[in-house]
């Protein structure tokens, strides 16, 4: 399989901090990844580079084909649907869900003085249909939903049929129902076979669709492990990653995580370059 992206020793630095230290990473058609980490990891940080919006301070990067620093970013961004709390906070909130999914067609958040098409109209009812948000078309962005939001996110990043569908803790903020909703509706998308190469970042395990493939592990910036899901998602390198010991459970496809409580070890910091990190949890 082709590679979709790959990054080479990716470094992002700022002042005082190192957002992502010597990353190497490669997704390859076909598959549908989930990068877990705490808060600071760099997760946020990987998906932006990914997405085209950031350029690494070292390293490689391509993309669909195209390396960053040698490509029109704007021309590499129509072929990469994003979601992620950042592009919800640019929409208008009188915008109406229709047009929050009409006007990625121009790679815009507001509709202003485009022009759509027949053809423009019947693809985002078309994808509102699929992801079930049809019948609130005409309600504003504003009066949705966090789940409805969601969707319409979604939906609106499938728009212009992207290559690479990058999906930035799309269960957050949801309750149960609707972040099961959501959850069955990326099973869905994921067993698709016109589906998108998907990325998804989340916090929680449990957020993992039944579908994905593969896991990329992150801490303080730094690749903890990475691979194929049913061998790397492991109680292991998950107390490496979140700094505490971890008990895992997988059942249905789907996986849960806990504290690991026996005693005052319980609370003891994980260190990613200690012996024993590898206990079992």
């Amino acid at each position: 399989m082709p590679a979709a992206f790959e990054l080479s020793k990716v470094s992002v630095v700022r002042p005082g901090k190192v957002l992502l230290d010597s990353v190497d990473w490669t997704v390859r058609e076909g598959e549908r990844w989930v990068v877990l980490g705490a808060n600071g990891a760099g997760k946020t940080t990987l998906l932006q580079i990914i997405g085209a919006h950031l350029h690494p301070t070292t390293g490689t990067v391509e993309i669909l084909g195209e390396t960053l620093g040698r490509v029109d970013v704007f021309d590499l961004r129509t072929r990469i649907g994003h979601t992620s709390t950042a592009v919800a906070d640019r929409i208008p909130p009188a915008e109406s869900a229709r047009d929050v999914v009409l006007s990625a067609a121009y790679a815009v958040t507001g509709r202003w003085q485009e022009q759509y098409d027949d053809e423009d109209h019947a693809r985002a009812d078309q994808i509102m249909g699929e992801w079930g948000i049809l019948p609130l078309a005409g309600r504003t962005f504003g009066t949705l939903s966090e789940g409805e939001r969601k969707r319409v996110l979604i939906a609106r990043a499938l728009m212009t049929d992207p290559e690479l569908l990058l999906l930035d803790e799309p269960g957050a903020g949801l309750d149960l129902g609707a972040r099961e909703d959501l959850l069955a509706s990326l099973e869905m998308l994921s067993g698709a076979d016109d589906s998108p190469v998907l990325v998804m970042v989340s916090h929680h395990v449990e957020e993992i669709p039944v579908g994905f493939t593969h896991v990329l592990l992150l801490r303080d910036g730094k690749v903890v492990a990475q691979g194929p899901l049913e061998s790397t998602l492991t109680a292991e390198n998950l107390s490496v990653t979140f700094a505490q010991r971890i008990a895992l459970d997988h059942v249905g496809g789907r996986y849960a995580a806990r504290r690991a409580a026996y005693g005052r070890r319980a609370n003891r910091p994980i260190d990613a370059s200690s012996t024993d990190a590898g206990e079992s949890a």
